[in-house]
């Protein structure tokens, strides 16, 4: 008996094994196939803006491109003075990150750690405003704008959208300064620190890697935003990239091959983005997980 049991535990724990490693042989599968299914439109643009329209008419968008023409690229780069909405752009969803991070991480401290009354009740209206569609705001703040003469200049948008931003990261930090450890903050009170120094001093390099997450996705947000640049920015100088294909796309041309080519070169900047920030997100979801 004792020497059958011992020779039926090393084959249960082989076939555990086995079906353990099927088990993630399968979910590498599907993730394989969630990943083919993002990068998908990626590839889509990339193939037919390299198309010409004779080569797309005859083998339709979903076809390998039998030829290899940079005018769609090029005439979209010349047609919109693509560098300077990539410049518009990048100052905008910068200067929006950097806006929208410094007043969440405030409101969120005078929350979390002052305590300060109604401080729940600001959550649920700072809930609600997320809630709220653009469409309902977009014209008082555009007659704010007229009377405050910020109307097509780039500082309105990156406080319009930095505030509306806010609202979002109010509430992410708030919940995660609820439930920083008291000691510490008592610690820097013992040794005479100021409200200011303990902000900058204590709190800030313990949620160092979440505020690189938060405005990381701040600037993806802002860079991908569409109706509040569209509406505050009239001027060509002053539009994004995300106004130039938009406009492209309806007024100017209706050519498939162009709009491809506008949708690769809009997309590309927000790839390698995330390619150069990937570690910065990685490590601060994790401390995020861990703390």
């Amino acid at each position: 008996m004792a020497m059958t049991s011992s020779i039926s535990a090393p084959v249960v724990s082989v076939h555990h094994g086995q079906k353990k490693g099927i088990g993630r042989w399968v979910v590498l599968a599907i993730l394989l196939v969630f990943l083919a299914g993002t990068l998908f439109p990626f590839f889509l643009a990339a193939f037919n803006a390299i198309k010409t329209p004779s080569d797309y008419a005859a083998n339709g968008p979903l076809a390998f491109p039998h030829s290899f023409d940079l005018t769609a690229l090029k005439n979209f780069w010349m047609n919109v003075d693509f560098p300077r909405k990539l410049f518009n752009s990048i100052l905008i969803s910068g200067c929006t990150a950097i806006l929208a991070v410094v007043l969440s991480l405030l409101n969120a401290y005078a929350i979390g750690i002052g305590r300060v009354r109604g401080g729940q009740v600001m959550l649920v209206i700072l809930l609600i405003s997320i809630m709220a569609p653009q469409e309902a705001l977009v014209y008082p703040l555009y007659y704010m704008s007229k009377q405050v003469g910020l109307f097509d200049s780039m500082l309105s948008v990156i406080l319009i959208i930095g505030v509306l931003h806010t609202a979002f990261g109010t509430y992410l930090l708030s919940s995660v300064l609820a439930t920083f450890p008291r000691e510490i903050i008592e610690a820097a009170q013992i040794d005479n620190a100021t409200r200011w120094q303990i902000l900058w001093m204590v709190i800030v390099p313990v949620l160092r890697p979440t505020l690189a997450v938060l405005a990381t996705f701040f600037f993806i947000w802002t860079w991908n935003e569409f109706l509040i640049p569209l509406v505050f920015l009239v001027s060509n100088n002053n539009q994004t990239v995300s106004v130039a294909m938009g406009v492209l796309s309806g007024a100017n041309t209706q050519e498939p091959t162009a709009i491809a080519a506008a949708s690769l070169l809009g997309i590309t900047p927000t790839v390698i983005f995330f390619l150069i920030f990937q570690r910065t997100l990685t490590r601060g979801v994790a401390a995020g997980a861990v703390k």
